[in-house]
């Protein structure tokens, strides 16, 4: 007779016995897990409240405290323009993002519009890309000696537009951001109750004062959430500031952290630190607003147990300038930069007067494969993405299981830990990180290798993996635990043999966005790499520093090209669409 895994239970309950009475190894396990979180969480933090308080750097004697570091960002002559410059550009972005994500939800989650799955595919596209990537596409577009530029300057005299502005660049940045709200979006007028709708049309309402009364309104959580959301991002980007920002002379925060640690030959930390500690409290401030403001998201709440079926918006007349309108801007903003990327890829230069099919060249892809450290950045990134994926999930799912189904003391304060990251600039886990190898010589092992690369994007991404693996955690009845637990298993048993194998899906998801994440991961970056653990997004930006567009364009080209390998080989495989 077969034996099921079940059957299998007291007999590995019985081979596993605890350390002691007191010390199981479950809670063995249990402690070394929370012990694990609380460290990598706050490894990167506490050396940037130190470095920010001391008069040298972390690696010289005689340190004395001081708010010297802050005190001379504050008095700085730049820093208060660098701050409007950067709350400016989070606004405007945040506010373009929005409103192009909100038009295009309710456009594909609510009305008759045609070729519906098509343009959604294609509107989500940004988000898998890094936006390193994407700002680099929209300047061999748009930027002064883009393709179209060029053409339009060659027609009309002039181009009526410039990327060296705030407003370019928060037009960029908005675009690029303007998935999430319409994910969001989305996923809140799928769940409108039609019955709302139905109401206000009875009293005479027209579709589209229906759309401004009730549709809309019914939105707000996910338009608050969203715009908190790509207001963080905004305040923490890099590339799009980097690229068009500092050509311009325009100050940010995250440039002013990069060009005083890292472009410059005698790096002021002390500056530095300061600087990060500012963006960090600005960060985790609208995070802890952004979960002020959702508490009471009960009052919006329309569905309830009997089920409904949100109606059609038939667009009638309008239904052709919105499919002209959704076209336009895919083809402009979507495709193009894309299209023109990888066709500077393959030409020596481009130009709207030369026919490119004449310049055709294999030159920038032969300069990336048959110099080392080029082809090491891609295989580092590779192995990052897989290996640390893997790994990242797997720690993950360690913390969900002790924050969820555990019964250890700290089990409920676990995950308010876990979701700290979310409130942690990418740019600021890299400095922390870097600190952090300074001030502990025990780790200096870790400093320039990709090993140090792959904690440091563990710890930035556990929120993003906590939030696949949770809810699959909470559909999975206790009575599973129990029924184990009656048999003689311990926890690490019953985790192993009966709740892991149940979250497989949870587990593939939670894998599929680290390796998005990892993969176009830079920010992080630039303050721990070093020759031989290069990745893509710091080798992309030395490129960018040397003028180089033609690799720019062949390593942007892999590195798109890997991930929408990824991104279909992973939906083939699960059968779900994966958001980066």
């Amino acid at each position: 007779m077969m034996r099921t895994e079940a059957d299998a239970l007291p007999t590995l309950a019985r081979e596993s016995t605890g350390v002691s009475r007191y010390i199981t190894r479950s809670t063995a396990i249990q402690s070394a897990v929370v012990a694990a979180t609380v460290i990598l969480v706050f490894a990167p933090i506490l050396p940037i409240f130190y470095q920010a308080l001391i008069d040298r750097p972390l690696y010289d004697d005689g340190q004395q405290f001081t708010l010297a570091n802050l005190t001379d960002l504050l008095q700085s002559p730049n820093f208060w323009s660098v701050a409007q410059n950067t709350l400016v550009f989070a606004a405007a972005t945040t506010i373009i993002a929005q409103v192009l994500g909100t038009t295009f939800a309710i456009l594909i989650g609510r009305t008759d519009l045609p070729f519906k799955s098509f343009f959604a595919e294609l509107l989500i596209w940004p988000l898998y890309i890094s936006s390193l990537v994407l700002g680099f596409g929209w300047f061999m577009v748009y930027g002064p000696s883009g393709f179209v530029t060029l053409w339009v300057q060659s027609q009309f005299g002039e181009a009526p537009w410039t990327l060296y502005s705030i407003t370019g660049m928060s037009i960029v940045a908005g675009i690029s951001q303007m998935p999430l709200a319409m994910l969001y979006g989305l996923g809140s007028t799928a769940l409108s109750n039609p019955q709302l709708e139905d109401a206000a049309r009875s009293c005479g309402a027209g579709p589209w004062r229906t759309l401004r009364s009730v549709t809309l309104p019914l939105l707000m959580p996910s338009i608050l959430y969203s715009s908190l959301l790509n207001f963080t991002i905004a305040l923490e980007m890099l590339s799009i500031p980097l690229i068009f920002g500092e050509p311009a002379r325009i100050g940010f925060f995250t440039t002013l952290l990069y060009t005083q640690g890292i472009s410059t030959p005698k790096p002021n930390y002390g500056l530095v630190a300061a600087g990060a500690l500012i963006l960090l409290a600005i960060v985790m401030l609208l995070v802890f607003l952004q979960n002020r403001l959702l508490r009471n998201s009960q009052r919006y709440v329309t569905v309830g147990g009997k089920a409904s079926r949100p109606k059609t918006l038939a667009l009638g007349r309008w239904r052709l300038w919105a499919l002209a309108f959704v076209s336009v801007y895919v083809v402009l903003f979507v495709i193009l930069p894309t299209a023109v990327l990888f066709l500077r890829a393959g030409v020596s230069f481009l130009s709207p007067f030369v026919p490119f099919w004449t310049l055709f060249t294999l030159s920038h892809f032969h300069d990336i494969i048959s110099f080392p450290a080029y082809v090491r950045s891609i295989v580092n990134t590779i192995i990052i993405s897989v290996v640390g994926g893997f790994g990242a999930t797997f720690f993950v799912a360690m913390i969900a299981l002790v924050a969820r189904r555990s019964k250890f003391p700290a089990a409920d304060k676990l995950e308010y830990v876990a979701m700290i990251p979310r409130s942690i600039p990418g740019l600021v886990v890299g400095i922390g990180f870097f600190y952090a190898l300074v001030l502990l010589p025990p780790l200096g092992w870790l400093r320039n290798t990709i090993f140090v690369l792959m904690v440091a994007y563990t710890m930035r991404y556990i929120p993003t993996g906590y939030g696949a693996i949770s809810p699959a955690l909470v559909q999975i009845s206790t009575d599973m635990d129990r029924s184990a637990r009656t048999t003689g298993a311990d926890w690490w048993t019953t985790v192993r043999l009966v709740i892991l194998p149940l979250i497989r899906p949870a587990l593939f998801s939670s894998f599929a966005l680290m390796f998005i994440h990892f993969f176009k991961e830079y920010s992080a970056a630039v303050f721990l790499f070093a020759p031989g653990s290069e990745v893509i997004g710091t080798t992309l930006l030395q490129f960018w520093v040397a003028g180089d567009m033609g690799r720019v364009a062949a390593l942007s080209t892999i590195q798109i090209a890997v991930t929408v390998a990824f991104i279909y080989g992973i939906r083939k495989l699960l059968g779900v669409k994966i958001y980066g």
